[in-house]
Formats: structure tokens, sequence, C-alpha cells
């Protein structure tokens, strides 16, 4: 089997746990470097080129190319880099790839994450032909066609589309052709329920390549083989997620290999159980690169280490910090909180009572406005008439 020298950046701390990452068929490792930007404040992260895309060679090979020659590929990166265990990331055909790795080499995998991606793509025919099409007539003949499967209409960013264009047509058309070969003759679904690594799948809300379906197929060959695995769906958004709605898929992507520690893990349930799950999905949409630490913070501290303690019960918890919140002035805070309460035991008539008591010591002005926010919160929310 003949492999190629995969082409590769690594950012991130020399010990930390290596993420290894990879690209959609056409694109470069440049397409994950949102992702890479918060991820490598924890994590060693390694995005790799597919033969024929970026900066990676084709090889010569003696006839068509099958997912396993792709795969060796990445595996020959692995050990070249003397990484012996990772946790995989991929979209679309590096999806089939973080697939491909997770059934036949489970000691190499950590973590999986499959992101806009498919276990099988027939018809083979349009594969082969794609193939075809672009060793005689170039990438050009396909370019316009393969993108408008890429973003929404409503994407509207135009310098990125025409970099993702213009990244695209740099591709090598035999490098291209060959990982069009291994897509054709590729079913990873008889061995989906052998996959032993905790397993994210990420669809596209819009994505015509590789609709949700594709995903929830993933899913269910894990789970029905024993394994673990969820779905998450993303939108709008079509193919490239990873670019329309970098946010959202790096926030699902971090959260997910943080549950690996422990401390994160109990902060991230406790802070979903008290918050509930649009608020923390909203917060987690919005996180960058710039305030990653901040929030890796408080999930593993606030929420690991306070919340998730036994010595008081969280009704108590939501007294304490409703009465802090409002005597320290911490109005943009004290909503949330609010909910917070009312999920973690509170009545409507306590929460009033607990604000009534704060005035005694606080003030009755700070009184006064913490129970205005609450009284519009509990309106909102259909708690008061």
């Amino acid at each position: 089997m003949t492999t190629a020298r995969l082409a590769h950046a690594i950012d991130g701390p020399a010990d930390a746990p290596v993420v290894l990452m990879g690209s959609s068929l056409g694109a470069d490792r440049r397409m994950w470097e949102h992702a890479a930007s918060v991820l490598a404040r924890r994590f060693r992260v390694v995005r790799y080129e597919h033969r024929g895309h970026g900066q990676s060679p084709t090889p010569e090979v003696p006839g068509p190319v099958t997912m396993d020659a792709l795969g060796e590929d990445v595996v020959d990166l692995l050990d070249s880099l003397g990484v012996e265990r990772a946790h995989v990331v991929g979209l679309s055909i590096g999806g089939m790839l973080a697939n491909w790795l997770a059934q036949k080499h489970p000691e190499r995998v950590d973590r999986v994450v499959i992101v806009c991606s498919a276990a099988h793509m027939p018809p083979a025919e349009n594969w082969i032909g794609r193939a075809a099409t672009v060793r005689e007539q170039g990438l050009e003949a396909i370019v316009d066609p393969v993108l408008a499967n890429w973003f929404t209409p409503s994407f509207d960013d135009a310098a990125t589309r025409a970099d993702m264009r213009e990244r695209f047509l740099a591709c090598d058309p035999e490098g291209y052709a060959q990982c069009c070969e291994a897509i054709s003759t590729m079913d990873l679904r008889d061995g989906l329920g052998t996959i032993v690594a905790p397993t994210l799948v990420i669809a596209g809300r819009d994505d015509p390549s590789t609709p949700p379906e594709k995903s929830r197929e993933i899913v269910d060959g894990i789970v029905a083989g024993g394994g673990s695995a969820r779905l998450e769906v993303v939108g709008p958004a079509a193919h490239i997620s990873a670019v329309e709605q970098p946010g959202a898929v790096t926030g699902l992507i971090v959260e997910f290999l943080d549950a690996a520690r422990q401390e994160v893990a109990i902060g991230q349930r406790v802070r979903r159980e008290v918050l509930g799950d649009d608020h923390v999905d909203a917060a987690r949409t919005r996180q960058s690169a710039f305030d990653t630490p901040f929030q890796d913070l408080i999930t593993r501290y606030a929420w690991g280490a306070v919340w998730g303690r036994d010595e008081l019960d969280r009704r108590t918890r939501s007294a304490v910090t409703l009465a802090l919140l409002a005597a320290l002035g911490h109005e943009a805070e004290l909503g949330m909180h609010v909910r917070a309460a009312i999920r973690n035991g509170l009545t409507v008539e306590e929460i009033g009572e607990v604000l009534t008591h704060t005035g005694v010591y606080a003030g009755v002005p700070v009184s006064n406005q913490a129970l205005k926010i609450a009284r519009a919160v509990l309106t909102e929310d259909g708690l008061l008439g």
C-alpha cells in the first residue's frame, strides 16, 4: 500500500493531550482555524491535510485508492509524531477517517468527533465519475456545484466564500480524485457497533451533502453495539459547518473533549442542571479563544468545585446566590439565577422572601431593584400574572 506523508500544523502545549483534526474533501487545514485557536489553549492540536490537499503530496499509485489507504496515511502521521493515542476530530472525509480510525485502530483513539459526514456515500458511480472529471478537466469543472453545498444562502461572508473557493482550486486534481475513489467504495456501517470510544456526531441542519439522517445512522449504529454516541445539529449550516457556524461547532467540540477531565465533566453537568441547556448552549456558541480560559475556570471551579459540593443543597445555594448578587449589585447575573432558583426548587414566594430579607441588611433600594428584576423574569416565564 502506497502512503502519503501528510502535511500538518501543530499548535498548543507540547505535553497536552493530542487532538487530531482532519478537514473536508477539497479543503485544507485552515478550515479548522477557529477551532484550533480555542482548543490549543489546553490541547496539542494537530491539523493534517489529505493527500493532494494543501501542502500534502499526492503519491503515485498503481490502482484505485481505498479508505484503508487514506487511513494508513493518518496512522503513519501519528507514528511519525510519536503520538500513541489522540482525540480524533474530522469533517466530511475527515469524519470518515475519524470513523475508520475508531473502528480499525481503537487503541489509538480517546474520543471521536464526526462532523457533517457519513458511514456510506452511494452511489459509487457519482464518485468515480467525479474522479474522472477532475483528472480530465481539472477542479474548475466541478467547483461551482461542489461549493454550492458548502454554505447556506444566508451565509453572506463573501471573503470566506472566495477564500474557500481558492483553496479548493489549489488542490491537486489527482489527490482529489484519489480521495473520491476512496469514498466510492467506503462502507463503514457494519463496523459502527465496534466503536468503543465516546463519540460526538455533529450535523449541519441544512447540509445537502451529508444530511442529518446520515449522522443519525452513525449514532444509531454505535449505540446499537453498546457504544456511547450522541447527535447534535447546528444551523443554519450546510456542509462546512465548522466555517459557517464556528462558535457552535467549536463549543460542542470543546465541551465534549473537556468531559474527559473529571472536574470539567462535573462542572458541565452541574451547570446544565442549574442553568438549563438553553442558557449553556447559548454561552457556548458565543465562546471564543479570548474568553475560553475564563469559561474553563468557572466550569471547573464555580460549577464543579463549589456548586458540585454536597454540603449545601442546591435550594440553599440558590438562596445564598440571589442574596449576594442583589447585595453586590450584579444585576446582569440576577435574572439568570432567578430562573436557576426555580430549577433548584425554590418557589416564587421563597424567592421574594429571600430578596426582601436581603433589603434589611443590604438596603431597601437593593431589594427594590432585585425584586423588579425577579418580577420581570418570573412574569416572562409565566410564573407571575
